[in-house]
């Protein structure tokens, strides 16, 4: 990708992060978008249909970014694997603060959800114990909408433990059900 192209879209990105933080994404206007890029309104049209195509991809690159993760980590434990997702987690604060923090961002939420949920279906087996007896999909579900609400709580409240120990702790309850 041609460096200018990259650095308007990290400009664009970064507006809109800085918008959300401070105002409903209802309220966010092309135009102030491109003056906070500090780019014209031509330029945010040469790479997004709208807002909301722009917010859509920006969400999508990072999930796309934590479904490589996944890949990566395929053969590890949960513990393990936890630690690559935590630090990706950490050094991406920002965009996670303001999807995770901001009333606007409830569709990242959704995407956030079915990714950990699409993950989890691939490991749980009801057939075996602890979980033997019980629904696949309930448990998928359970633990899915634990560790999206545990990452929530975590990134909302300025990752008050670090991303290792967070990372360890969620694993070892994962692969105690996994």
């Amino acid at each position: 990708m041609d460096r200018r192209v990259q650095k308007s879209r990290e400009a664009i990105t970064a507006a809109l992060l800085d918008l959300m933080a401070e105002r409903s994404f209802d309220e966010i206007t092309v135009r102030a978008l491109a003056e906070r890029a500090n780019v014209n309104r031509g330029t945010i049209y040469l790479h997004y249909r709208d807002k909301f195509d722009l917010l859509e991809k920006v969400i999508e690159e990072h999930i796309e970014r934590l479904r490589n993760l996944c890949e990566s980590v395929w053969d590890q434990t949960f513990e393990e694997a936890n630690h690559v997702w935590f630090d990706y987690f950490a050094a991406n604060h920002r965009f996670f603060s303001t999807m995770l923090a901001t009333e606007s961002a409830n569709y990242f939420r959704v995407r956030f959800r079915d990714l950990v949920v699409a993950e989890l279906r691939r490991e749980v087996d009801v057939g075996e114990e602890p979980n033997r007896g019980l629904t696949g999909e309930v448990v998928v579900q359970f633990f899915a909408s634990a560790l999206v609400g545990v990452v929530e709580w975590w990134i909302t409240q300025g990752m008050p433990i670090p991303a290792r120990t967070l990372a360890e702790q969620t694993g070892r309850l994962l692969d105690r059900n996994f």
